[in-house]
């Protein structure tokens, strides 16, 4: 079945490596056959990978658009998510966590990729709550001085 992707005024594809810009108007283009592709929204830069999750995301990224099996870059993704099941112990996360390897062991990157979007949502979630709990303890700290 093919792909059908539509695209923004100069939005920009990663297909099978080749990086593919849009033109000036919107267009649509089908794939016929199995390919990497990635859209601009979800490609990630190297020094965008700043906090675990996306440390995790870079990776499996990689291995996607590699479309071939890379030691050093598995590697650094079993390594990035045994550092990061070791800090968390929310039940469901750990379980994304256990699916997530398993795709990328089965060469199922995309898959991997959709959900460790869900580890960074779920990351962000929490880097929000506890930044907030920070800055209101700190106020209630200075209203009762």
């Amino acid at each position: 079945m093919p792909l059908k992707l539509s695209l923004k005024p100069n939005e920009k594809i990663v297909l099978n490596g080749a990086v593919i810009q849009n033109g000036d108007r919107r267009t649509t283009m089908l794939l016929q056959n199995k390919a990497s592709v990635l859209r601009e929204k979800d490609i990630m830069q190297s020094e965008e990978a700043n906090t675990p999750a996306r440390r995790i995301y870079f990776p499996v990224m990689m291995m996607y658009l590699a479309g071939t099996d890379n030691a050093e870059i598995y590697n650094e993704f079993a390594l990035r998510m045994t550092e990061f099941m070791g800090a968390v112990t929310h039940v469901q996360t750990l379980e994304d966590c256990v699916t997530i390897s398993r795709d990328v062991m089965s060469g199922e990157y995309y898959k991997a990729l959709s959900r460790c979007r869900k580890l960074m949502e779920f990351e962000s979630e929490r880097l929000a709550n506890g930044s907030q709990r920070v800055s209101d303890s700190s106020k209630a700290g200075r209203n009762a001085a």
